[in-house]
């Protein structure tokens, strides 16, 4: 029988990339699956590719008061993933300041109040998706790797505070998911390509990828207050 058997599980920013990836996974491992997310479409869309009975409730991160009332209606979760943002890019003195504020907003803010809001049982877990700037700095994103650091010390910090709940992070490289989606598509392949080349991996990495390091912390019950690297070797190439 798998870990993940009838476990409540819930990812929030679970209705595209690599949310969405866990979800699929986690749902084929047996466990009970919520996705979470502001657009009812795309809601709607990831129930029918996760399959297995698989439920959605909208969820505004950046609304205080509905974080604590979705807890608060619902029984505790045995595992949550937190992989919703939406972060402007950018130098720091080329990024106006709203635009800042909002990328912290959404990226740290949202994960912050879902993990203060959340409710889970004794020995389950709660991640985090950051990023590999927090450690490979990146001279027009310096602010994505800022947020990065700061969610990976909030898991950290966090694994002492909900102890025997486990907090980890998934740091992520280069993810061909519908975040690049914008780009032309020429413009986009001629991207990967070249990160393929730089990273000792030869490939940009794929949802699925990052969702298996998920569960990878989710099943694994020594494991707390860690941060898994996924990233083709991107912050040693």
């Amino acid at each position: 029988m798998s870990l993940l058997s009838n476990k409540q599980f819930l990812v929030v920013g679970g209705s595209s990339g690599i949310g969405l990836a866990t979800a699929q996974f986690a749902a084929a491992q047996g466990a009970r699956v919520t996705v979470a997310s502001r657009s009812r479409d795309k809601l709607d869309a990831a129930v029918q590719a996760i399959g297995h009975d698989a439920t959605a409730a909208e969820l505004d991160t950046g609304d205080d008061a509905a974080v604590v009332r979705f807890f608060a209606d619902r029984e505790p979760f045995d595992h949550i993933v937190i992989s919703a943002a939406q972060t402007a890019s950018g130098p720091v003195r080329g990024l106006s300041l709203d635009d800042a504020r909002r990328a912290m907003e959404s990226k740290f803010w949202g994960a912050y109040r879902v993990a203060r809001a959340a409710r889970i049982v004794e020995g389950g877990s709660l991640t985090f998706v950051s990023g590999f700037l927090s450690v490979r700095p990146s001279a027009g994103a310096v602010l994505q790797g800022a947020i990065n650091a700061a969610l990976e010390a909030l898991a950290r910090g966090l694994a002492l505070e909900l102890a025997p709940v486990r907090v980890n992070a998934v740091s992520p490289g280069m993810i061909e998911t519908p975040l690049w989606s914008g780009m032309p598509e020429e413009k986009r392949a001629a991207m990967f390509a070249g990160a393929a080349e730089r990273l000792p991996a030869r490939r940009v990495g794929q949802p699925e990828d990052i969702a298996q390091a998920v569960l990878f912390l989710v099943t694994t019950p020594f494991a707390t207050g860690s941060t898994v690297r996924v990233d083709g070797g991107g912050a040693i190439a």
